[in-house]
This record gives C-alpha cells, sequence and structure tokens, in this order.
C-alpha cells in the first residue's frame, strides 16, 4: 500500500507541472506600478507573447536569471514578445538599487503587496508565466536553476509561432 500511494504521489508531483505547462485559462488582469512612474497594464500587450518574471532583490536565482532574460527580452521584442520583471519585495529601494548594478531594458513593475503574485499562485521566487497572444496563461514554471531558460526559449519559439 505504501508503494501505491508513493508511485501515485510521484506521478502527481510530475503530473501537475505538466498540466500547469500546458493550461490555457485566461490570464489575471492587473495594473502595477512601474520604474520610472507610469502604470503598466497587462492588457495592453494582448496580442503579445508576455513572460511575467515574479523576482525579489534578496533572491539569488533571480539574479543569475535576470541577465538570461535581458538577452531574451532583447533577442525576441522585436518579434511580438515582451517580459514583464515583477518586483515582489514591500520596498522597491533595495530592486532599484540592484537594477542600478545589473540593468535591464524590460519594464520592471512594483508588486509591493502581492496582490498579482497571489493572483498567479505564485509561492517562491522567481516564478515565472508565458502567456500567449489571445491572453491565455499557458506556462507556470517555479524557481531557476542554469538551463530552465532553454525551457522559455521553447515555449517562446513555439508561442510566437502560432
Amino acid at each position: 500500500m505504501k508503494n501505491r500511494i508513493a508511485g501515485i504521489a510521484a506521478a502527481l508531483l510530475v503530473a501537475v507541472p505538466a498540466l500547469a505547462a500546458s493550461s490555457s485559462s485566461p490570464a489575471p488582469q492587473f495594473a502595477l506600478a512601474a520604474r520610472g512612474g507610469s502604470e503598466v497594464n497587462l492588457a495592453q500587450y494582448k496580442g503579445q507573447v508576455v513572460m511575467i518574471n515574479f523576482w525579489a532583490s534578496w533572491c539569488g536565482p533571480c539574479r543569475t536569471e535576470m541577465p538570461l532574460l535581458e538577452s531574451i527580452y532583447k533577442k525576441y521584442h522585436k518579434a511580438g514578445f515582451t517580459l514583464l520583471g515583477v518586483n515582489v519585495e514591500p520596498d522597491s529601494k533595495a530592486a532599484d538599487d540592484w537594477l542600478k548594478q545589473t540593468p535591464v531594458s524590460f519594464p520592471i513593475l512594483y508588486d509591493k503587496e502581492s496582490k498579482v503574485s497571489k493572483l498567479y499562485d505564485v509561492s517562491g521566487m522567481p516564478s515565472t508565466v508565458i502567456i500567449d497572444r489571445k491572453g491565455n496563461l499557458r506556462v507556470l514554471h517555479h524557481g531557476y536553476k542554469p538551463g530552465d531558460e532553454n525551457e522559455y526559449l521553447d515555449n517562446i519559439q513555439k508561442l510566437i509561432r502560432e
């Protein structure tokens, strides 16, 4: 019986990420303050493939991932792709200070009260979602380890072609 339960649990652990990656439900809409003072609304990007990366300046994997995200953004933004970096810290000063050392050209948004993070079921840093051109959530990825950017690229390329 223990082996059967363990097998079921293992199957669920494998199936859950696959289900998240193949989901196609409408992405929750939001508007957040952006670095520089403007407000960014997800709806303004309908018709594009959108990656939202939830991050924090204290998060080591986020710091490692950020330059890779910048290179993905630079490579694909002219092909109908955008990337929104959503900082989840209650005080954005640490994020702003860190971004002075590691600048990015994609929009940085501030989710100081974690309202958007909760909409997207963010449970750890970093977390990344990818939304298709129709506004449907297609990928939910938790964490970062070297090589995950290849999964991002595969999904972005596929969705740009759709």
